[in-house]
């Protein structure tokens, strides 16, 4: 009895152990095939695309984050289709396909990929597989030298809209200057008349004087105020040159002199009849006589006839006179002409000094100065920028100029571990300095640990700083905080001030650096920006940059340029 009983109670302690081992081993199975991989294939050729495609079975209120980014390497995403859900009793099922590629031969291994399903880690397999090249056949494919690089013609800019807007203002100030300055104006009457000899100045005189209305409303006085000021003018060019300011008795006394000196041979009568109308004008200007018309009529015809017999008293001018007389016109004409000269000369330069002074005010007399003078910081800050991406997994980022690839440097025994790729600008002016420099692994072996990478970055910045300290930039200043990109992807900024020696001379420059560091597993990228520390110009150009910097996937790539 007893032992029955002893034999009872091992088959129940048997049964259970049974029953425990097979719900462990079943709690392990599902747990494990949770996550699952398929592949359409593992041998391509070189650019054929395998599907990986990763399953997840898990309950319906679980969050589950596949791979994302550049995590097959050193196979290239291509793309990355989106998560299909079917539900499979009570749970989902989740499967989501990768685009995978090569473009070089061999043997390559797709790591594992980490899934997280809520908080915990599931891994799949590593994957083997074999890029295989393509035979040519050159018997009937034939081949071809590599085309040399095509010059691209660069886009048009806007430079010629200033051009234009600086010509036709040019245009407008010579217009005004020329119409109102250089211009041959009609002449007026006043310098028709101005122009003449002052014997038709005379006549034409007496007879805009009988077509006046003095006489009609009786203005005897001022009727014979221009007639005396016709004989005046007359003898004030032509034989004494104080006629005009001259009393009547003063007048008269000179030309008596004139005559008895023998240099102008007046009659007695011309003296005697200019003296008598003289005075008796004097008498109606000043003791308000009132002669009557006939009286007037016969002085206005004296005055006449007086002007005529000086006139024909007046000697031939010599030879010697003329020439004089016409230096003396010559002499006027270049006067106006140097006054034309100054005059427009002080109006350009009113103009010019007006819009300095203006644009200065608004924008800023350096910023003027630059414009006028020139500034190569502020030509590339004012230039066409370029965006592109570098590298890969790709940096997406705007610059004043293309980066250039740099050859690498790379020791040849690091090499076939490492691959490194370098493009860089410099400005002339050693102003501003940009590089891209993103090193990949090709040994797994050399691939970063998650606990590693933050060291790597941390070495891989000292070793930048070490080769500037061996180029000789001295006196540099180190700071370091996280970094977001714009798009949301977390790095190291470094930055500080440095002094910078400038190339083929024994000065330094005194500058701004940032190193902008991001790393995955297989790839650090360093984005070095330089620039001087007084050019308000640099530091725009470097925080544009910066607001543009990204980095991006390629799945995020293809679906940018789908939308």
């Amino acid at each position: 009895m007893n032992y029955e009983l002893r034999n009872m109670n091992w088959d129940n302690k048997r049964d259970k152990l049974i029953v425990l081992s097979l719900f462990f081993a079943l709690f392990s199975f599902f747990s494990f095939s949770q996550v699952t991989t398929k592949v359409d294939t593992t041998k391509i050729r070189i650019g054929e695309q395998i599907n990986y495609k990763i399953e997840v079975e898990a309950d319906s209120s679980s969050l589950v984050v596949f791979p994302e980014g550049q995590t097959f390497m050193p196979l290239e995403s291509v793309e990355a289709l989106e998560v299909d859900t079917t539900k499979k009793d009570s749970k989902l099922k989740l499967s989501k396909i990768y685009k995978l590629t090569q473009f070089d031969s061999g043997s390559y291994t797709i790591p594992r990929q980490k899934v997280l399903i809520d908080d915990k880690s599931f891994y799949t397999d590593s994957l083997k597989v074999d890029v295989n090249t393509i035979a040519v056949d050159t018997t009937k494919q034939k081949l071809y030298d590599i085309k040399p690089l095509i010059d691209v013609e660069k886009s048009s800019s806007n430079w010629w809209q200033w051009l234009l807007g600086v010509l036709l203002a040019v245009a407008i100030v010579a217009f005004l200057l020329w119409w109102f300055i250089w211009r041959k104006k009609p002449l007026t009457e006043e310098e028709e008349i101005a122009l003449l000899p002052p014997y038709d100045r005379a006549k034409l005189a007496l007879k805009k004087l009988d077509e006046s209305q003095y006489l009609i409303r009786s203005e005897v006085k001022e009727y014979y105020s221009e007639l005396t000021l016709v004989v005046r003018k007359y003898l004030d060019e032509k034989v004494y040159d104080k006629s005009l300011e001259s009393t009547t008795d003063q007048l008269i006394t000179r030309l008596q002199l004139l005559k008895e000196g023998n240099q102008f041979p007046f009659s007695k009568e011309t003296i005697h009849n200019i003296e008598t109308i003289l005075k008796r004008a004097d008498l109606v200007k000043f003791a308000k006589s009132a002669p009557d018309y006939a009286l007037i009529e016969m002085d206005r015809a004296t005055i006449e006839k007086e002007v005529d017999n000086v006139k024909a008293c007046l000697p031939e001018p010599t030879e010697e006179e003329k020439l004089l007389d016409q230096q003396y016109k010559e002499a006027q004409e270049r006067k106006k002409k140097r006054k034309k000269v100054i005059l427009t000369v002080a109006i350009s330069l009113f103009l010019i000094i007006a819009t300095y002074v203006g644009f200065g005010l608004k924008y800023g007399f350096g910023y003027v100065n630059d414009t006028i003078v020139g500034h190569e910081s502020k030509e590339l800050l004012e230039g066409e920028w370029v965006e592109s991406a570098y590298g890969f997994p790709p940096v997406y980022i705007e610059t004043p100029k293309v980066l250039m690839r740099v050859q690498d440097s790379l020791p040849d025994e690091l090499k076939d571990k490492f691959e490194r790729t370098i493009f860089a600008f410099g400005s002339e002016q050693q102003n501003i300095s940009i590089g891209i420099i993103t090193t990949k692994t090709k040994d797994a072996q050399y691939q970063q640990e998650e606990g590693n990478i933050e060291e790597n970055v941390s070495q891989s910045i000292e070793q930048i700083l070490g080769e500037w300290e061996s180029k000789n930039v001295q006196n540099i200043v180190t700071k370091g905080e996280q970094y977001i990109t714009p798009n949301a992807v977390e790095g190291v900024k470094t930055f500080g001030t440095g002094d910078f020696p400038i190339k083929g001379t024994d000065k330094t420059l005194k500058g701004e650096y940032a190193i902008f560091s991001f790393a995955t597993k297989e790839t650090i990228i360093h984005v070095t920006l330089i620039w001087a520390q007084e050019d308000d110009y640099a530091q725009e150009i470097i925080d544009r940059i910066i607001d543009s910097m990204e980095l991006k996937s390629d799945e995020q790539a293809s679906a940018e340029q789908e939308e």
